[in-house]
């Protein structure tokens, strides 16, 4: 199967020439009407209308989208929280501590 740089589906079985399965519809999103991306995962246009095909509009042949996320930074970022996690809770422990030795100490005395 490929995809041409104008939306065309074509699939090749064995040695037979490729054949035309189908087309992507082009759209190009404007300004009154942008795209939200659906609880589906689907892109859908605001208005919930369907957007008219542009011809102008291509397909990028071969490129291969990217992650946007950067997974050493967020692992970085994990560890710093854990961490500041970690130093809160002996703080609470050691107010708690210091609560529990004023009571003791007060009770003592009267």
């Amino acid at each position: 199967m490929s995809i041409g740089f104008d939306g065309n589906l074509s699939a090749k079985v064995g040695n037979q020439p490729p054949s035309s399965v189908g087309r992507l519809k082009l759209v190009t999103p404007s300004a009154d009407d942008p795209l939200k991306r659906g609880t589906d995962g689907l892109f859908r246009s605001t208005s919930g209308d369907p957007l008219p095909t542009d011809t102008n509009a291509r397909v990028q042949v071969g490129a291969l989208e990217g992650s946007n996320v950067n997974s050493i930074e967020t692992m970085v970022s994990m560890i710093q929280v854990g961490r500041q996690f970690e130093s809160q809770m002996k703080l609470l422990q050691t107010a708690e501590s210091n609560d529990r030795s004023a009571g003791k100490l007060l009770g003592m005395q009267g």
